[in-house]
């Protein structure tokens, strides 16, 4: 009897704050890891270098190993590389909706009636997911421990019927006894 009274109180295992610890545990590790390998560089930076004065090119009968690369391309290797990178909560237009066809004269933008329904309907459903599997695992309730995600709506929607029923209960009392004393 107390045996099975000491698991009542028992907290059940969380899989997603292990598996969140388990993973914190292994960005420990790879931080440490990337600290030791910056100070490894580090000290092979603050060592000088030894090098040969002598050059192969300068041996007699010797040909140079590395052919030594032209000017241009060491003049462009310190110039900056540039990207292009869009906003992340933008949507890329989509070639047919960017076309001149869709621009007057002036360069101002034609009424759409079907682009303009097509933004519309993508406004009411909302952006796309970033992680589609998350969202199937929690709607299917496949992870241990997490109820799925209809049995909360449900649970959700029975709540508000209740309240609902609650209230009008209410009114309906409060209405009936306001009409009895006129």
């Amino acid at each position: 009897m107390e045996v099975a009274a000491m698991g009542l109180f028992k907290k059940k295992p969380d899989p997603i704050s292990d598996r969140s610890r388990a993973l914190e545990a292994q960005i420990a590790s790879l931080e440490a890891q990337i600290k030791q390998l910056s100070s490894k560089v580090q000290k092979e930076q603050t060592q000088p270098r030894v090098r040969s004065s002598v050059s192969p090119t300068k041996l007699p009968g010797a040909t140079p190993s590395v052919p030594s690369a032209p000017s241009s391309l060491h003049a462009s290797a310190r110039e900056p590389v540039f990207e292009l990178i869009s906003p992340p909560n933008t949507t890329p237009v989509s070639p047919e909706e960017s076309t001149p066809a869709h621009y007057n004269d002036l360069g101002v933008r034609k009424y759409d009636l079907a682009a303009a329904w097509r933004r519309i309907q993508n406004h009411f459903h909302g952006p796309a997911t970033p992680n589609p599997k998350l969202v199937s695992y929690l709607a299917a309730g496949t992870i241990n421990g997490l109820r799925p995600l209809r049995y909360e709506k449900r649970i959700a929607r029975n709540r508000v019927i209740f309240f609902s029923i609650l209230l009008l209960f209410i009114i309906w009392v409060i209405l009936a006894m306001v009409l009895k004393q006129r």
